[in-house]
């Protein structure tokens, strides 16, 4: 019979428990002379069980060697191994450690003497893969996984029954208070000792108002970060496996969740927000009651309280125990973020993330207005949300642009003017922010434009009044007035009636009016945007005591995404799982409707930055005046064509305008074959080209379309990509891929079908920004010719100065091509293309017929062409390129010093890419670890996204007017986000 065989545990009637005392050499006796295997023991780590990997004389792990404490008995360590069978069954897509078997399929466990008394051991199945624990950040993905094995966990063991469930443990939620209560004392410091006592109190009143219909159920009760193990197959840290059934106990069944969640709050850069993640995951596969949602936040804060007092008390009483003490500073950090926000805003954003938030209040009309001979009518609201137009020209930037907008309503007649409740102000918003500012009004400003009085809308108690604020008390609702230094005509404790002076306010003053629930904490006037849906179900929109309409609260997620996808075809695809809704750019900052600041480091459409006030006029003054079809003569046409080819050498003189980057490449094909009448092409492999007929057939990325180089049609030929990093010929070698390609072409021709054509990107931009070799283009240019082809440039991405030294990519390989195809940069975000070629190519296009381009070489299109050259030049943009793009080199490479992730820092000027690799030797791309850092760089006010065909590159083609300090903030970001994700060297 095994020890205590019919005994559970009582935390409470135990002093202490310390590990078990074995040593490696006992445990690999243990393991020999009683469960069958012979290992060499590594000690792991444990609270209050000893824990050893057995390895096999090769160093392979074999097993791990359990030996529970000495207080538990047999009946609970079999509860546990059958609980652990139970889940293997019912998901077979989770590695679970069970109990390894004996040759006559019993169960490798017995009990053992140790030095500190009769304990189970058993051998258990070892994952591999390792646990989540540590610092690093984890992300959405690994949170929300996180979340999913926690359900999938409670559903296989929702009808469980077994004797040995039947436990008082320290870490069950139903004995927080008491845990607490009995171990706070080991807290040494008074004032988190007090934080503890005071936020278990809190949470325990806020459970217990649920307690009785929270379903109870078998739980693990210890899915975190440190027992839940990473797939061995992920590059990323996504949980599959499970360990340690220690703590199975019967328990309230949302415990489970809260458990886990408590573990993610250590981690750095998580926040209590980014931890919905998960719970919208369980609440998918098990949903949560009501009563659940209102208990979980609760519950996450009793199990860090009961984290921190218990890691004193085994620390104290356990001093070998290094495991024990490390965990200290770590469970402190989760008490800190548990409490961070106030309780009741947490539950609400728990509930709004489950759908189960409450429908929001309104106001009770007033008996009478809240100001006195001022009628709704007489006030102005000011728009300061993200799509105002007095937001324009980048005014959410200016320094009390709040106090200028409404100085200009009150001057224009405005008896009052009045912000919203609820919308965003992007005023509040931070430039170049690694954290999100605090946006959302939760009450409404207004500004008088003259005297007036402030009454009681409805009779109420005076909670507060004192010199610039009072507080009423209305049933269930406070009504909060804030009014800078002056002094109130009610005092603290009096009962106002119905229309009772409670101020009066002289013009040019502003005040604050709030709204919140009488039983809630203190509501801050702007919150962030991810906590917004937890203050704001404390609050009530006070427009109706203004005579107002209150509109209600708009959803945080609306509807928008899935109406995209709904009617957007899918294969236009969005960046990002879950974008942020962009309805405002300015420079080289992008703005959610959430006021939310991004540092752009993608957009190469818009090389003098978003919204240029230059572009904005030169269109709105040509669409008053004219737009039309490029057969009607203007001279905005011919002038904007004079100077394009200007910029190109002889004889590049002859221009065609069309609308896009795809339409100019599929045209410059047209034109190199139908002026060398040959119609075989030469293409580059990991290149882009388009989505046009043409263009996609010359288009090789693999990551466009894995099937490219299976597909292409037999007109197209493809060379090896000359990339000297990654390419076949790497560094040195690189002069190889010229003399290849000619032998390429020249076999080609050998053959009986001399190439037409040969397009390449002058500056190999989809694979990241890498240069061609010196001298590639020349030999390849020359080699084409020889056979009466011609060369095209594609110079979509990288032409217009964004390299920096050259405006032009072939000016790098000092070379001229026969046809250039430009696009992207030259309308700032206006659809507007070109290609450019000699007048005797050019004239032979009338052998295949008309050209013609509805809107390319429009009036409207011709002035914006115009007005782009002119800033770029204006602006010395180029220049800025040189000078910004090459302090942003020199950091990004300095960053490579640091993180061998960093493989290596591609291209010139503003057109860089920054490749990730996992192995500098083998360069095996780390193409997981890329959209992992790009989501990381979204939450930290960057958007950047990967390219290549691996996607493991990181684009970096902001508009070229990004300034020294942005590209430092951008830099300094990614150094970040590479330390909290684990790439440190």
């Amino acid at each position: 019979m095994l020890h205590n065989e019919y005994r559970t545990i009582d935390f409470f009637a135990e002093d202490a428990l310390p590990a078990p005392q074995v040593t490696p050499a006992e445990a690999e006796r243990i393991a020999t002379e009683h469960l069958g295997i012979t290992a060499r023991a590594q000690a792991l780590g444990s609270q209050q069980d000893v824990n050893f990997l057995l390895h096999a004389d090769d160093g392979t792990p074999v097993a791990i060697l359990k030996i529970a404490n000495p207080a538990f008995g047999a009946m609970e360590i079999e509860a546990q191994d059958t609980a652990a069978d139970l889940i293997a069954s019912a998901h077979p897509e989770l590695r679970i450690a069970t109990v390894l078997l004996r040759p006559d399929g019993s169960p490798r466990r017995t009990t053992v003497d140790t030095r500190s008394g009769p304990a189970v051991a058993r051998l258990l199945r070892y994952l591999p893969g390792g646990p989540l624990s540590g610092p690093r950040h984890l992300s959405p993905t690994t949170m929300a996984a996180m979340g999913t094995v926690a359900a999938k966990v409670s559903t296989a063991l929702r009808d469980f029954r077994h004797p040995g469930l039947e436990r008082v443990l320290q870490w069950d939620p139903q004995h927080a208070d008491r845990v607490v209560a009995k171990l706070a004392e080991h807290i040494d410091e008074p004032d988190r000792r007090a934080a503890v006592r005071a936020a278990t109190a809190e949470a325990w009143a806020r459970v217990q108002r649920v307690a009785a219909v929270l379903p109870s159920q078998p739980v693990h009760l210890d899915l975190t970060d440190d027992n839940l193990i990473r797939c061995p197959d992920s590059r990323l840290a996504t949980p599959d496996g499970v360990i340690d059934f220690g703590d199975l106990t019967t328990s309230w069944a949302v415990g489970e969740l809260a458990v886990s969640l408590s573990s993610m709050l250590h981690h750095e850069g998580v926040e209590p927000h980014h931890v919905l993640a998960a719970v919208r995951a369980f609440h998918a596969v098990r949903p949560l009651s009501q009563e659940e949602a209102e208990a979980l936040w609760p519950l996450v804060v009793l199990r860090a309280a009961v984290l921190v007092a218990s890691g004193r008390h085994q620390a104290a009483v356990d001093e070998d125990n290094a495991y024990a003490k490390a965990a200290l500073d770590h469970e402190w950090h989760i008490f800190e973020q548990a409490t961070h926000l106030p309780l009741p805003v947490m539950i609400h954003l728990v509930k709004d993330a489950t759908g189960l938030a409450d429908v929001p209040a309104r106001a009770d009309s007033p008996v009478h207005p809240l100001l006195r001979d001022v009628a709704a009518d007489d006030i102005t609201l000011v728009d300061l949300s993200t799509g105002a137009d007095s937001m324009d020209h980048g005014a959410w930037l200016e320094a009390g642009i709040e106090d200028r907008l409404t100085a200009t309503a009150l001057a224009g007649g405005a008896v009052a003017v009045a912000t919203r409740y609820a919308r965003t102000r992007l005023t509040q918003a931070s430039a170049l922010s690694a954290v999100s500012a605090a946006t959302v009004p939760t009450g409404i400003d207004l500004w008088l434009g003259r005297a007036t009085v402030v009454q009681a809308p409805t009779a109420g108690k005076v909670l507060a009044a004192a010199p610039g604020r009072v507080e009423i008390a209305y049933g269930p609702q406070v009504l909060t007035l804030s009014f800078g230094t002056v002094h109130p005509m009610v005092t603290t404790g009096a009962t106002v009636q119905a229309g009772e002076d409670v101020a009066h306010l002289s013009s040019g003053t502003s005040f604050h009016i709030a709204l919140r629930d009488a039983d809630s904490p203190a509501v801050p006037p702007l919150v962030r945007p991810e906590h917004a849906a937890g203050w704001l179900a404390l609050t009530t929109d006070p427009a109706p005591l203004l005579g107002l309409p209150a509109p209600g609260l708009t959803p945080q997620k609306d509807d928008l995404l899935d109406r995209r996808e709904a009617v957007f075809a899918t294969v236009q695809e969005h960046y990002y799982a879950s974008p942020p809704r962009i309805e405002r750019g300015w420079r080289h900052h992008l703005l959610s409707t959430d006021g939310r600041s991004y540092l752009d480091i993608v957009n190469n459409v818009t090389p003098l930055g978003h919204a240029h006030p230059r572009v904005e006029q030169a269109v709105s003054r040509q669409l008053r005046r004219l737009n039309t079809n490029s057969r009607f003569h203007y001279a905005s046409v011919v002038e904007f064509t004079e100077r394009l080819a200007a910029l190109l050498p002889d004889p590049l003189d002859t221009v065609f305008l069309v609308n896009s980057g795809s339409e100019a490449v599929d045209l410059g094909l047209r034109l190199a074959i139908g002026a060398s009448g040959r119609h075989d092409v030469i293409a580059l492999r990991e290149a882009y080209h388009g989505w046009t007929y043409a263009s996609d057939a010359v288009s090789t990325s693999l990551q466009d379309n894995p099937n490219a180089l299976a597909t292409r049609p037999n007109w197209v030929h493809t060379v090896d990509s000359p990339n000297s990093y990654r390419g076949r010929h790497r560094g040195a070698d690189a002069v190889r891929y010229g003399p290849e390609a000619v032998s390429v072409i020249d076999e080609l021709a050998a053959s009986g079908r001399p190439a037409g054509a040969f397009i390449g990107e002058t500056f190999y931009g989809n694979a990241g920004g890498v240069a061609l070799p010196d001298g590639y283009l020349a030999d390849v240019y020359a080699a084409v010719r020889r056979h009466g082809g011609l060369a095209v440039a594609d110079e979509v991405q990288v032409g217009y100065g964004r390299l920096g030294h050259w405006f032009w990519g072939f000016e790098q390989q000092q070379v001229v091509p026969d046809i250039v195809c430009v696009a992207k940069a030259m309308g700032n975000g206006h659809p507007l293309g070109a290609v450019i070629t000699s007048k005797e190519v050019a004239d032979r296009y009338r052998d295949q017929g008309y050209f013609f381009s509805s809107t390319g070489g429009s009036p409207v299109s011709s002035v914006v062409g115009l007005t782009v050259l002119d800033t770029l030049r204006d602006e010395d943009l180029q220049g800025n390129a040189v000078r910004v793009g090459g302090h942003l080199k020199r950091r990004m490479k300095a960053l490579a010093d640091r993180y061998g992730i960093i493989g290596a820092v591609h291209g010139s000027g503003l057109y860089l890419g920054l490749e990730l690799v996992r192995d500098r030797v083998s360069l095996e791309p780390a193409t997981e670890e890329t959209a992992e850092l790009c989501d990381r760089m979204l939450d930290l006010g960057v958007i950047v996204q990967p390219t290549g065909d691996h996607l493991n590159i990181l684009k970096i083609k902001p508009p070229l007017c990004i300034d020294t300090t942005a590209a430092d903030f951008f830099v300094d970001t990614l150094d970040h986000a590479l330390a909290q994700l684990g790439h440190s060297h």
